[in-house]
């Protein structure tokens, strides 16, 4: 048996789960268009605990989205994640965010495109066949006319994810699908944590660092005139 806490906070939708190999005991999300992890995640992690009826030190592990995604989010998430793993001395588990947010959906054929709004006209993507398997990594693109043609003239592209709205009015190819209201949650992780579980597949809880793909750039504020 393995208890595992799952902790997503890399975009807008803060969700949390208890998971018994692999199967969801407890969730709790809320994607209400702000940011309020800082506010939120912590009590969401004892309410999960609660309604599991699952104590801290009853827990095996505890994965966390590595991103990519919001700067703030995974510091949030990352740090909540090392904490309790230094706390409880506990294994920690990272799970992509992008590959979580893939397993979202199901399909008989083609190509599911995962991404996430990363500004602009510019998205973190990545590419899985319909087994699941990644065919392209992860990498951030601006979006065009000719953007993912190689896999959309094979066969079906199915988009997903907050980067796929602003795809629609660009890429108009007969096999493109786009599917709405889909974003990383840690539904999808629970099963991905387990498995990395089995295999040992963990990380230096000391020195691991979300993966933000991008630097994170400070813009300034620009300064008002006074009048006199």
């Amino acid at each position: 048996m393995a208890i595992i806490l799952n902790i997503e906070t890399a975009t807008k939708n803060c969700s949390v789960s208890i998971a018994n190999n692999g199967e969801i005991i407890s969730i709790k999300e809320l994607n209400n268009g702000n940011y309020s992890h800082a506010e939120v995640l912590h009590p969401y992690i004892l309410d999960v605990l609660k309604e599991a009826e699952i104590s801290t030190v009853e827990i095996d592990a505890v994965a966390v989205s590595k991103g990519p995604g919001s700067y703030t989010g995974l510091r949030i998430g990352v740090s909540a994640a090392k904490g309790l793993c230094f706390a409880f001395d506990k294994p920690l588990i990272s799970i992509e965010t992008l590959e979580s947010l893939t397993h979202s959906i199901s399909i008989e054929s083609g190509f599911i495109v995962a991404m996430l709004d990363a500004r602009r006209m510019e998205v973190y993507s990545t590419i899985y066949n319909d087994s699941y398997e990644k065919v392209r990594e992860i990498k951030a693109e601006v979006i065009d006319e000719t953007s993912f043609s190689e896999y959309l003239e094979k066969g079906k592209v199915y988009f997903l994810g907050d980067g796929a709205n602003k795809c629609k009015g660009i890429i108009k190819h007969i096999n493109a699908f786009f599917i709405d209201d889909k974003f990383p949650s840690a539904e999808e992780m629970a099963s991905l944590s387990y498995n990395k579980y089995k295999k040992n597949d963990i990380e230096d809880v000391a020195y691991f660092e979300p993966f933000y793909l991008k630097d994170f750039v400070v813009i300034p504020e620009k300064k008002k005139k006074t009048i006199f």
